[in-house]
């Protein structure tokens, strides 16, 4: 008779995981830790104090010049920005008296950074294209040619560039402020090269071979494949065309083409009896920062990992 005998299982043993080992104290972490909090302290205060200064009454600034917090809190600087005061009021409130036509210049600012970001993105994309993917003699040659773009400073553009807008007849008007950066530039152009160079040939090669024209293979898989450093790219190109200060200045002279970078100054140079409006001022550039810190923030980390991608090889 077979006798049949069941294995007992053994009992399993829990094992413990082991504790994580308690981070001890380190000077040199400590110190580092020190430098980013000073260096985020001393990045964030001019903001406050622009902020704080914009919250305050003109007429009590210079009393309470030391004070860390807003002297004689007010909404009067905002309101002289967005015309909310009378010529009289404003006056009384240590202003100039002459309103800033905020939303006009406003409006001229997005339509100039719409027009340089939109025409800058496309333009460069397709030089990109070429240097990165199409096959003609002396490319390279003339690529580091362009390049040496990046060497020179812009101030030595201004002057030919004002030339051209001039015999154009497109001086003080929005196309005038924008097209000399409209259509490309060397960073622009380097950026997206870089990223075609790293895309799939056997993709683009099997679109030719089904019968796609180059332009077709750029439209329709290009751009949507690059969609991620194209947005980087038009994100930097509109928050430097929004800063733009010196080229609006020598080419706009009435309100009609005036952005907003200018206005402020112009706002500045309207001073009063009693000193320059600041509280209105450090509203007005408060407003004006406020739009391209926020879209900053919310892309930072993209614009930070497609720069990175783009030039890792």
């Amino acid at each position: 008779m077979a006798t049949t005998v069941t294995p007992v299982a053994a009992p399993a043993v829990a094992t413990a995981a082991p504790a994580a080992p308690k981070p001890r104290f380190n000077i040199g972490r400590a110190l580092a830790w020190a430098f980013m909090i000073l260096v985020i302290f001393a990045s964030l205060f001019p903001f406050y104090w622009m902020l704080r200064t914009a919250l305050s009454s003109n007429n009590a600034l210079y009393a309470g010049s030391d004070s860390l917090l807003p002297v004689q809190f007010s909404w009067g600087g905002f309101a002289r920005v967005f015309g909310l005061q009378t010529g009289q009021e404003a006056i009384d409130a240590g202003g100039a008296g002459q309103p800033i036509q905020f939303w006009h210049y406003l409006l001229n600012s997005v339509i100039v950074a719409t027009l340089v970001t939109g025409g800058q993105v496309f333009f460069s994309a397709m030089a990109a294209y070429a240097f990165a993917r199409l096959q003609w003699k002396h490319r390279e040659k003339v690529f580091a040619f362009f390049l040496a773009g990046l060497m020179i400073p812009a101030i030595f553009t201004l002057l030919p560039n004002f030339v051209l807008i001039k015999q154009l007849g497109l001086v003080d008007t929005l196309l005038g402020v924008s097209l000399p950066t409209m259509l490309m530039t060397p960073f622009a152009v380097f950026f997206l090269r870089q990223f075609f160079l790293g895309l799939s040939h056997e993709v683009e090669e099997a679109a030719l071979v089904d019968g796609a024209s180059k332009v077709r293979v750029f439209f329709r898989l290009i751009l949507p494949m690059s969609s991620a450093p194209l947005a980087t790219l038009a994100i930097l190109t509109y928050i430097t065309s929004w800063n733009d200060y010196f080229w609006p200045l020598m080419v706009s002279y009435t309100d009609r083409s005036r952005v907003l970078t200018v206005a402020l100054g112009v706002f500045k140079s309207q001073t009063p009896q009693t000193g320059p409006d600041w509280s209105g001022l450090m509203a007005a550039t408060l407003v004006a920062a406020l739009p391209m810190l926020v879209l900053f923030c919310f892309f930072a980390k993209r614009i930070v990992n497609s720069i990175g991608f783009s030039g890792i090889k």
